[in-house]
């Protein structure tokens, strides 16, 4: 069986805290010293902060949010790779799950309609954020489209630059989308000022968002990646890949995603995580990095900013630093300073190992064409990055004769990144 289908009534009624089941207890946003309080002034949602530091294992999904799930196109397949693996000759067993087949490409959309479901219960009108690859402004912009509610993105400048049709996308949507930096706030204005030519990063993106909202009772900030409450979200991934996984009678021996700040493996691997820690199962668990911001890789643990303007509570992380100038690179998705705190954990605990592709992307962007060539799509670049990570350790296999079961999240289609794909292959 190639495809493992779930029917709606398998779509899970609650989303996965992994918080009680951590081998430690998670270190907690801080304020910094000498400083004004940023947790008093965060503009984050009060039901966001409450899943952020809730307890319950267990957090049900509102029904009215279910639907929208399921209007999405929850539950999504698990497939596998036959045609993939067949290419490389390898005894394992590769499976891949398609978060490719959200409304706007993305595993983003599990909380953006979340996040936008509680806005409008909140009374809010408005929501700012960032983008860096653009698949998170889309599904935020998709999610205030349902919602009735307006949406601000500040969009990377770099991807702003080379995806126009991304702009288009949230711009159809209803959404009000700026280069970062941008002439619209003061962080913004100040960056452009140093240097007018800046290409900008999620922590610069961050930090006009943020400030966008800041002082606005009739606005809220809503952040993609990084913290617990969006890492829960996601968790609909993994919950329905653990289901799909006892339907065909396997298990994975080893969990891949892309990773920049966490959220898409973070969904994908967490509800895989208390059957190894609890010595039911013997799951690895890898990260598959870019060069440009490796921050399991060459990070500090240590509490850091989230953003480049220090507008945000400090959170504990393996971090590049949220001041690092970080080269540019295609998967703009990936290029962030800091790891969500929950992923820092597990890898400072041994849970959770990392690796790193080179800048010129020319290695990912060849698995990703070899997918495309084997499985019949085109993979976003950041996904590209886990497909990598997933070739690799099949030709391992290949080597040692192992028959591992191996999976991996497709966290978004490349269809509207046809021109990385053109620069990187084919130099034109």
């Amino acid at each position: 069986m190639d495809q493992i289908s779930l029917s709606v009534d398998e779509f899970p009624k609650s989303w996965y805290n992994i918080l009680p089941d951590l081998p430690k207890p998670l270190p907690p946003p801080k304020n910094p010293e000498d400083a004004p309080s940023r947790l008093e002034s965060f503009p984050i949602l009060k039901t966001a902060l409450r899943q952020e530091l809730s307890d319950q294992r267990w957090i049900p999904i509102p029904d009215e949010l279910r639907e929208l799930y399921l209007q999405a196109g929850r539950p999504r397949p698990l497939h596998r790779a036959s045609r993939l693996e067949r290419y490389l000759g390898t005894p394992a067993r590769l499976y891949y799950k398609r978060e490719d087949l959200s409304p706007t490409g993305s595993h983003k959309v599990n909380t953006a309609l979340a996040q936008l479901y509680y806005a409008r219960e909140e009374g809010f009108e408005r929501v700012t954020t960032e983008t860096g690859a653009g698949q998170w402004g889309s599904a935020l912009s998709y999610a205030s489209a349902l919602m009735g509610l307006q949406c601000k993105v500040f969009f990377v400048r770099f991807a702003y630059d080379w995806k126009p049709d991304r702009t288009t996308l949230m711009k159809l949507y209803g959404a009000d989308v700026h280069p970062s930096p941008s002439d619209h706030t003061e962080c913004g204005r100040a960056l452009l000022k140093e240097d007018p030519q800046h290409g900008g990063t999620l922590g610069t993106a961050i930090s006009e968002a943020v400030e966008a909202a800041s002082g606005r009772e009739d606005t809220v900030y809503c952040l993609g990646s990084v913290l617990n409450h969006i890492l829960i979200h996601q968790s609909v991934i993994g919950l329905e890949t653990r289901k799909q996984f006892e339907m065909v009678d396997d298990w994975p021996d080893l969990m891949i995603g892309c990773l920049g700040g966490g959220s898409n493996f973070g969904g994908f691997m967490l509800p895989f995580v208390k059957d190894s820690l609890d010595g039911k199962r013997n799951t690895r668990f890898l990260a598959a990095q870019t060069e440009a911001s490796a921050n399991l890789v060459h990070g500090e643990y240590r509490y850091d900013y989230a953003d480049h303007a220090e507008n945000t509570p400090l959170i504990k992380g393996y971090t590049l630093g949220h001041k690092k100038g970080m080269p540019k690179v295609y998967a703009e998705g990936l290029r962030y300073h800091i790891a969500a705190p929950i992923m820092s954990l597990l890898r400072d605990e041994g849970v959770l190992d990392a690796v790193s592709y080179p800048l010129d992307e020319r290695t990912v962007f060849q698995a990703g064409r070899t997918f495309m060539q084997t499985e019949g799509f085109l993979p976003a670049p950041e996904s590209s990055y886990a497909i990598a990570a997933a070739i690799d350790e099949a030709l391992r296999c290949k080597k040692t004769g192992e028959e591992k079961t191996i999976a991996f999240n497709i966290s978004g289609h490349g269809f509207l990144d046809l021109f990385a794909y053109r620069k990187v292959l084919m130099g034109k």
